[in-house]
């Protein structure tokens, strides 16, 4: 079974109304987030890593996208392949890193790992192991955000496997019946592990399964970081503005295996080798550089100062206390006294 061809799809890129800064700040982004995550891949072949990993290889436009038309204060919501969504959120590289080392000076204290990464500081709720499981959290947030009157907008990222949760359709009619102000965005990389989406559902045009609660939705090319920011920018917008939920379809293809080291051979050669020529980076690099948005020398820098980050990050991290073994006790909402005499 074949994935949706990337021609199907791609879009041309629009850089009309978009700032050089902004052009710059998701240039830095993709790149951070594709290093961030080659880093790792290295390290858990190299280092004795705790956990796991899941790589989101080729979908870096997604995260940065949509996060590019936040406000700092917005809510986000992510999944078990979540470091860039936290890096689209200004999550630090090095808070990362340490918590991929399971140390205490990691952003969850060591606590988290890799698919539970958050940092409510910046209003990232949190990556979720369980499929789906940050949807109705976002909601949440949105209903928070409207009792509250704080304008600020929720944004939940899942991938196309969580489509089919019962949670999916509860959240989606309890956000249109209350107008929320929460923008789902299904990442659509057209594998749930191995099952192509066309093999679960009915209806392989995602974003029309809003009609079914009254959301509007928009299908997108997941690769082009500028379409992805375009329509989410309307999106985040409009729920500001009180006109209710959104549901985002970003059609992009997973280039590394479901987890780390996963072959991935329920995938033909010819399928990844054709969604690699629409590489979201290669392509934003081209593109910005033929329209003479930024030059060469820009992303150049940009490139030098995210390797010079990463370096910094896995110092950081391997500087830092390994987390002991009653720490979660200072977590739990119970006695300590109590706890620790138990134990």
């Amino acid at each position: 079974m074949n994935a949706r061809k990337p021609e199907q799809v791609a879009a041309p890129f629009d850089f009309k109304g978009i700032s050089k800064t902004l052009l710059k700040k998701m240039y830095l982004r993709m790149v951070r987030a594709r290093e961030f995550e080659e880093q790792l891949y290295y390290l858990f072949l190299s280092t004795p890593m705790p956990g796991t990993m899941h790589q989101a290889t080729g979908q870096e436009a997604v995260a940065v996208g949509v996060a590019s038309a936040l406000e700092p204060d917005d809510y986000v919501t992510s999944t078990h392949r979540g470091h860039g969504h936290c890096i689209a959120k200004d999550v630090p590289l090095d808070l990362m890193m340490a918590e991929m080392f399971a140390r205490r000076n990691g952003v969850c204290k060591g606590m988290g790992g890799s698919m539970h990464l958050c940092d409510f500081s910046r209003n990232m709720l949190g990556a979720f192991g369980i499929v789906g499981a940050g949807i109705p959290i976002a909601t949440g947030a949105a209903l928070s955000s409207k009792v509250r009157g704080s304008n600020q907008v929720a944004v939940s990222f899942f991938g196309d496997g969580a489509i089919n949760e019962g949670v999916f359709h509860e959240a989606l009619n309890m956000a249109s019946l209350w107008n929320l102000p929460v923008v789902y965005v299904i990442e659509n990389n057209q594998y749930a592990l191995s099952m192509p989406n066309e093999l679960v559902s009915a209806v392989t045009d995602l974003s029309s399964r809003g009609c079914s609660y009254n959301i509007p939705g928009k299908t997108v090319d997941g690769n082009n970081v500028t379409a992805v920011y375009k329509a989410a920018k309307k999106a985040v917008k409009n729920a500001r503005e009180k006109k209710g939920p959104f549901l985002l379809e970003c059609i992009t293809y997973r280039m590394r295996g479901h987890a780390r080291f996963e072959p991935a051979s329920y995938r033909n050669k010819a399928e990844v080798a054709e969604w690699e020529k629409y590489d979201p980076i290669n392509r934003f690099k081209q593109s910005v550089i033929k329209e003479e948005k930024l030059t060469q020398e820009d992303l150049k820098k940009i490139e030098q100062q995210v390797e010079k980050e990463i370096e910094e990050a896995v110092a950081f991290a391997e500087s830092g206390e390994h987390v002991g073994p009653h720490d979660y006790l200072q977590y739990i909402y119970e006695d300590q006294t109590l706890v620790g005499e138990a134990a």
